[in-house]
């Protein structure tokens, strides 16, 4: 016994019928779903074909050959054919991709992407899947169902007399006709379904002045309006009621708030975060936030650095914080890669670098995830393609202004700074920058090597103690009766739903999510960030020596910013050498580039404060200088009036005059003792002066050759 696609089943006992959807090549197995026209909610579902075939021999399941759904007529009208055109425009991607469609998890991926795409709603979409699957998987199947209704839906015609219930009053009032209804649509439009946010009362009003005075007056220079009589008035409560039949929630919302606002704060939330992560590592979220409190800097504790910027990566199954940076630079791609470095790495020795010394099991995660999720800004200016050819990292970005897309990890920024708040000198309160208020930046006391441990403190706390009170546990962790905690979640997710999890070893990691930069090699060392480093290579191959004879070269390497002891330079062939910071360069020694940077800028500072100093310094002994050198050319001015020599006389003798004025410095540098030292009976020795030898001055060339040939 054979089953085709497309033929329908009844079940006996249940009266339930269901249609073939599809069979799979291999005839093993199909997916099935209930036609009922009642059942709004019925889905395709998994059934063996082997199970199917004994339902129908044991006559549980017999097959039914009228097709309820095939009695549409062949006419159509031009109204129903735009209205099926459009649902199939948005489905018809998405029913071509057999069987994944029939899955639960693909089929929500596919219809938040046609979500997007066409702007419909998501229960549409699955309106219209359901009525092409049920209806026999036709394009018609998506026409509507007005061949089966009666009047409703149809608008009632306009006579003369009043509808509606009778008024208290003597006036009638108007019906309703499609002018009344053209301005109404008008007025709506025009004051209520805009930005300025106006109450349909208001809009009402101004509808009323506009189109409903049949003259003007002037009174003190300022026109008066009069009102059309009360019975040809449309009423309040006819322009609510034909503004809500009319006008759609998501309609008049996306008008008055914008596109952006609806889809964070109004649009249909109909299901959870965990619908995304089937285990650990199924998906990450990252984000940054900005520190609420000012940090001073480990060099001089003087000096204000400013508020740091944290980043975390979230696990969305279990929660878990699985990786975090502090630095003070972004939120920027460089800080998010540290994060993500951070997740790969071994958190029982990330710990121990701030002097917290914890069991491997209390933070169990040194992996990479299967997709991660980030904000534009983290990953703004960093190509994504190194991620994803390095570690097959799927990445998505969320829209703009659209930080509920992660939800889950903004909660938790506003979980720790609470709890951290009572106790951070420097904290930023509500009033910070307002008149009269206290300047927080004077209470900081806090390093940033200070704040990462504080933070880490915090991140243990919360993932090994902080009770998630609205996590949905399904219905595996209710038997194991799992306590919605992270670490017991990601440690029952290991057990249970393990596969999405990606191990790397550190370095490897490192070399492809550290920053990179270029360093100059140099007869002083490796240079990079103005600081010297020496690797074991370099003094086995001569670099610095080389540098100095035949000139420096440049070297691409990495680097972590939380710690600048040591860089690693990029060789051939994917390999590295550990290069560590030079003897002489111990001030830099566990500082962050942030640290260093700052500190550089400080001496920067200093030394154009310095200079304007020096440069007055200068100017006065140029001064002096020059003075000097006046008063000598004056002298010489002086003496050439009273003595007259030609210029060969005054060349002629002068080693004369130089042995004449040496033996003038002799005397006036001569040591004399004082009359005390000379009457203690000192003895004055004197050294034989040998006049051949006493002087040295340099001999020519010619002197030296004719010395030489005497010898």
């Amino acid at each position: 016994m054979n089953i085709t696609v497309n033929e329908i089943f009844q079940d006996v006992r249940t009266q339930e019928t269901f249609r073939v959807l599809w069979i799979d090549p291999g005839n093993v197995i199909c997916y099935l779903i209930d036609i009922d026209r009642e059942n709004k909610k019925a889905l395709p579902f998994k059934r063996k074909i082997s199970d199917v075939i004994d339902d129908l021999i044991q006559e549980e399941l017999i097959k039914i050959k009228e097709d309820q759904y095939l009695s549409i007529g062949t006419q159509i009208d031009e109204k129903d054919i735009r209205i099926r055109d459009k649902a199939w425009n948005v489905i018809k991607d998405m029913v071509q991709e057999e069987p994944a469609i029939y899955e639960k998890k693909t089929r929500a991926k596919y219809i938040k992407n046609a979500q997007k795409e066409h702007q419909v709603s998501y229960p549409a979409i699955r309106k219209y899947l359901r009525k092409y699957w049920q209806r026999g998987k036709n394009i018609n199947a998506l026409l509507p169902d007005y061949h089966r209704s009666g009047g409703k839906g149809k608008e009632k015609s306009v006579g003369n007399k009043k509808r509606g219930r009778p008024r208290e009053t003597k006036n009638t009032g108007i019906n309703v006709d499609e002018s009344t209804k053209k301005i109404f649509r008008v007025a709506i439009e025009k004051y209520y379904l805009t930005t300025k946010e106006n109450s349909l009362t208001d809009a009402y009003k101004m509808m009323i002045r506009e189109f409903y005075a049949k003259d003007f007056y002037y009174e003190n220079g300022i026109p008066k309006l009069i009102l059309e009589d009360e019975d040809k008035l449309p009423t309040l409560t006819q322009f609510k009621y034909w503004y809500q039949k009319e006008y759609d929630v998501q309609q008049t919302t996306v008008a008055r708030k914008g596109r952006v606002k609806f889809e964070k704060d109004y649009r249909a939330v109909l299901g959870t975060s965990n619908q995304e992560a089937y285990g650990p590592g199924s998906r990450f979220q990252i984000d940054a936030t900005v520190a609420d409190v000012f940090l001073v800097s480990r060099y001089n504790s003087e000096w204000i650095i400013g508020r740091p910027v944290v980043y975390l990566v979230i696990d969305v199954f279990s929660r878990m914080i699985t990786g975090m940076y502090v630095g003070l630079e972004g939120p920027s791609w460089m800080g998010a890669m540290m994060a993500i470095a951070n997740t790969a790495r071994d958190k029982h020795e990330f710990c121990k670098e701030y002097e917290i010394d914890i069991p491997k099991n209390l933070w169990p995660c040194e992996h990479l995830p299967e997709v991660l999720l980030a904000d534009r800004g983290e990953l703004e200016g960093y190509n994504p393609e190194r991620l994803i050819s390095a570690f097959n990292l799927h990445i998505e970005n969320a829209a703009p202004y659209r930080a509920d897309w992660k939800g889950i990890i903004e909660k938790q920024f506003d979980i720790i700074q609470k709890k951290t708040k009572p106790f951070l000198p420097g904290y930023i309160d509500r009033d910070y920058r307002e008149r009269g208020a206290r300047d927080y930046r004077l209470d900081a006391k806090l390093t940033i090597y200070q704040f990462t441990q504080l933070m880490i403190k915090q991140v243990i706390s919360y993932n090994t103690k902080h009770y998630l009170n609205h996590y949905i546990r399904d219905e595996g962790m209710i038997q194991d009766d799992v306590t919605p905690i992270p670490i017991e979640l990601w440690n029952w997710g290991i057990e249970n739903r393990s596969g999405k999890l990606r191990y790397y070893p550190e370095e490897l990691v490192k070399l492809h999510l550290l920053p990179t930069g270029q360093a100059t090699v140099t007869y002083k060392g490796i240079k990079f960030k103005n600081m010297y480093f020496s690797c074991e290579r370099a003094i086995k191959e001569y670099w610095f020596p080389l540098a100095r004879q035949k000139g420096s070269w440049k070297l691409k390497v990495s680097y972590d910013p939380r710690n600048m002891n040591e860089i690693y330079v990029h060789l051939d062939q994917g390999e590295y050498e550990t290069a560590q910071l030079l003897k002489h360069q111990e001030r830099y020694l566990d500082h962050t580039l942030d640290e260093i940077n700052y500190l550089h800028e400080i001496e920067k500072h200093k030394k154009r404060e310095a200079e304007y100093g020096q440069l007055q310094k200068d100017i006065d002994l140029m001064n002096e200088i020059e003075e000097i050198v006046k008063n000598a050319e004056k002298s010489s001015n002086q003496n050439k009036k009273t003595i007259s020599k030609s210029n060969k006389e005054k060349t002629d003798n002068i080693r004369q005059h130089r042995k004449l004025e040496k033996e003038i410095q002799k005397k006036k540098e001569t040591f004399v003792q004082d009359k005390k030292t000379s009457e203690s009976g000192s003895n004055v020795v004197s050294f034989k002066q040998n006049n051949d030898q006493e002087n040295y001055e340099r001999l020519t060339i010619k002197e030296f050759l004719r010395k030489k040939k005497k010898r």
